[in-house]
């Protein structure tokens, strides 16, 4: 299981939300670079980045940061947050972002999904927000009528990077992850599965490793503290489970 540092942008600084809640921001640093470059040191195996502001206006808003993240980082990085179009999947591939993350047009329009994931097989991270089990779009400000499982059985067939599954009420308040509804993921999709939102001490990793995750997204816990990121890779070294490992072409292996 990969260790996934998250760095959420927002007006140009290194933020942390609650619950998505925009309302509920606390600013944990004016230099993202900086935090890229701490989180690198310590040990990520892979950055997990959030364009915050282009998730509401459907736009990357924070290219400047991402910029100067990947072109002094050496450690690959993933990133969502707006991206809506052809042209914004194309730019973010061509900066140099590993893999990029689809939420909203997931709900919106799954047609382009699949194009994207048969133009860049293996690049496309698929992202499900879920709220009481219903997927939410447009920075976590709307709520679909459309469910988890609904939404993974349209899409399990494309040659995608992997699922990263987030537990809105679970996001940034320290509560520990859903794992019912991980394990639940799990069962509904053959695609490699990231998990994201509560992790707040080492008892969780472990507990995430014990699953079989392609990896796990760490971000307030961090950032104050509740968990070192070098005794969290220590506890998945110490973990026998096998996870699943994408190939080039989306498709899955033990």
């Amino acid at each position: 299981m990969q260790l996934y540092p998250a760095i959420d942008l927002r007006g140009g600084k290194c933020v942390r939300l609650k619950q998505g809640d925009y309302r509920q921001e606390t600013v944990f640093s004016n230099d993202p670079l900086s935090t890229a470059l701490d989180w690198q040191q310590q040990g990520g195996d892979f950055l997990h980045l959030v364009d915050l502001d282009g998730a509401r206006t459907g736009q990357p808003e924070n290219l400047d940061s991402v910029r100067r993240i990947l072109e002094t980082v050496d450690i690959p990085c993933q990133m969502g947050g707006g991206v809506r179009t052809t042209e914004n999947v194309a730019r973010l591939l061509d900066i140099g972002i590993k893999r990029v993350i689809i939420g909203t047009q997931a709900l919106e329009n799954p047609t382009w999904v699949e194009q994207m994931a048969e133009a860049f097989p293996g690049q496309i991270v698929l992202g499900i927000d879920a709220r009481e089990g219903m997927v939410a779009g447009h920075g976590w400000e709307k709520t679909s009528h459309i469910s988890t499982e609904q939404l993974l059985n349209k899409l399990n067939h494309l040659p995608l990077a992997g699922v990263i599954y987030t537990d809105i009420s679970r996001d940034g308040m320290l509560t520990g992850p859903n794992l019912e509804a991980i394990r639940n993921v799990l069962d509904y999709t053959p695609l490699d599965v990231i998990a994201s939102g509560g992790v707040k001490n080492l008892e969780d990793v472990k507990n995430l490793a014990n699953l079989p995750l392609a990896g796990c997204i760490i971000g307030r816990a961090l950032y104050e503290g509740s968990l070192q990121l070098s005794e969290a890779k220590r506890a998945i070294a110490k973990s026998a489970l096998p996870h699943q490992v994408s190939n080039n072409d989306g498709t899955t292996q033990n």
